[in-house]
């Protein structure tokens, strides 16, 4: 059975007495355990994808299931749970508190599970210690580097330990090595620790790091492409 599956899947919105159709007829289907990214020129409808993948947006037609489990005519509240508990989220800007430091960003999806502190404290920590963070707990954002502001942003997404991440252009504010440097993090996330990880780029080195791609083109896949890693080793 696979972890996500979506059938037929149409998202549109009105603009004025203009319907604009994102999506048109989406199927895609997601194992547990697999790194794939969803490339796409600006446009193509690849956030829209994300969004509804992410349970942060409904589609306006099809169905959509997590394990099994059909997600999109939960309720607000119910779709809101079901991110806190399995998904993870990176965006491309970091969305980090900025009168926070990394330790305290970092448990803010352990306060809304009601964590108790010392709990939220410990997993912070070691969330923090994974992504090469242990030494800068309380740094702010302002006082970290853009490829730091990103590995706590990572942390954040793993210390609830979910079984999907979801990266909306994680290197497109970063420079090339620090984006390798990311990219690296999520294989061993993917690899290590069998996390789901799935992302949207349109960097075409950056796509390279999945298993599989999912080409979008006017809100239609347009192609699928399988990549071979047996033979490299991608990440160091």
């Amino acid at each position: 059975m696979s972890l996500l599956k979506l059938s037929n899947i149409r998202h549109t919105y009105k603009n004025g007495k203009i319907e604009v159709n994102v999506l048109k007829g989406i199927d895609l289907s997601i194992e547990e355990g697999e790194f794939v990214s969803i490339m796409g020129p600006s446009g193509s409808g690849k956030s829209t994808l994300l969004n509804i993948i992410g349970c942060l947006d409904k589609p306006t037609s099809g169905t959509y299931e997590i394990a099994g489990k059909r997600v999109e005519k939960l309720s607000d509240g119910q779709l809101a749970d079901l991110r806190n508990q399995f998904i993870g989220f990176v965006f491309q800007s970091f969305h980090l508190l900025h009168d926070l430091d990394a330790l305290a960003n970092v448990e803010l999806p352990l306060i809304y599970r009601g964590i108790g502190a010392r709990e939220r404290h410990r997993r912070a920590v070691a969330a923090l210690e994974s992504v090469g963070l242990g030494e800068r707990l309380h740094h702010r954002p302002s006082q970290l580097s853009g490829g730091e502001q990103q590995r706590v942003a990572i942390a954040r997404a793993i210390v609830g330990e979910p079984a999907v991440i979801l990266a909306d252009e994680p290197t497109g504010a970063l420079d090339t090595n620090t984006g390798k440097n990311i990219m690296a993090i999520f294989q061993r996330l993917n690899k290590e620790q069998g996390i789901t990880i799935v992302q949207v780029t349109h960097e075409v080195d950056i796509a390279h790091y999945g298993r599989r791609i999912f080409h979008l083109r006017d809100g239609e896949i347009e192609r699928h492409e399988v990549l071979d890693h047996k033979s490299q080793e991608v990440y160091t």
